[in-house]
């Protein structure tokens, strides 16, 4: 399978500043992917150049297989884009501006404004003009925009900005019935680190212009799951122990001669009075695990990063 996007060493310089630096990323067909950064990290920057609102400096860009210019422009066609702010005219009602869009980008079908104005949920506001939305309504209208033309390749920079709770979970569940249903590819950027993890299948790092790393769903599961930090004198015992007596294998043991036990994280009482009545001498005990935000932390550099 071909993938939908693929950078080598993609770089983009402001005077003497690096916004990117080298971005290598390869982006396959029906998945999330969030990319993960601070305010000027190079997540917007990298956005503009994939959509071709800006050119980079060095490297190359391929879409949809299509490595020449005037090849990636007629392949931009295919893509659909929120980035920064949502353009529309204020003046104009959420149907107007849809309206509009369409005409310009030559789709026919009329009905494809009520039905986005349905999915974004913008029905009963669409009679209104856009200069009285509120922020999370002109982020539903930009999402509606950018949804015209039925794009294989969604690229939406901070969508859920302003957006209240419900509709926060309205677009989540929206965005990944697109990724399910219609396979589409889409590259979302957020700072909210656990609605990223509710959303994305896979996550890129990004800080100072440089991919820090890019990692599945699974993989990151893996990297933030809690668990039990237990030591002991009888390493071999206490695996026989937690298997015939705790009755489950969900643990691993570690290089350093520990053993992360992933079940029974609320429950110590009963794992030490097991271990107790077998004879098992705990040395240590600790419920350990990174969050999100440590994880993502770490990944860029430390604390003195952020």
């Amino acid at each position: 399978m071909n993938p939908i996007l693929q950078t080598n060493s993609l770089t983009k310089v402001y005077g003497d500043t690096s916004a990117l630096d080298k971005v290598s990323l390869c982006l396959q067909p029906g998945r999330i992917y969030g990319l993960i950064g601070q305010n000027g990290s190079g997540k917007t920057t990298l956005m503009r150049i994939i959509a071709g609102l800006a050119f980079p400096t060095g490297g190359s860009l391929e879409l949809f297989g299509c490595l020449e210019e005037k090849q990636i422009h007629r392949e931009r066609k295919r893509l659909g884009c929120l980035i920064e702010y949502p353009s529309f005219i204020p003046s104009m009602t959420a149907k107007d501006n849809l309206r509009l869009h369409r005409i310009m980008r030559g789709i026919p079908n009329e009905e494809i404004e009520d039905e986005l104005l349905n999915i974004v949920g913008l029905t009963d506001a669409c009679k209104k003009k856009a200069k009285d939305f509120s922020l999370g309504m002109k982020q539903r209208l930009g999402i509606a925009l950018a949804l015209l033309g039925d794009p294989e390749f969604l690229i939406l920079d901070e969508p859920i900005n302003g957006l209240d709770p419900l509709g926060v979970v309205e677009i989540r569940n929206l965005l990944k019935k697109l990724c399910q249903e219609k396979h589409k590819t889409i590259l979302i950027s957020s700072h909210n680190l656990p609605e990223l993890y509710q959303i994305a299948t896979d996550y890129i790092v990004i800080h100072q212009g440089e991919i820090k790393e890019i990692i599945t769903l699974q993989q990151l599961e893996e990297h933030c799951q809690h668990y039990l930090r237990l030591e002991c004198d009888n390493l071999e015992k206490l695996a026989a122990i937690i298997e015939t007596k705790l009755g489950t294998e969900n643990y691993k043991v570690m290089p350093d001669g520990s053993l992360r036990l992933y079940d029974y994280l609320d429950d110590r009482e009963t794992i030490m009075r097991e271990f107790f009545e077998n004879g098992i001498i705990i040395t240590n005990c600790s419920r350990e695990g990174d969050s999100l935000e440590d994880y993502f932390i770490s990944v860029i550099g430390g604390v003195k990063n952020v």
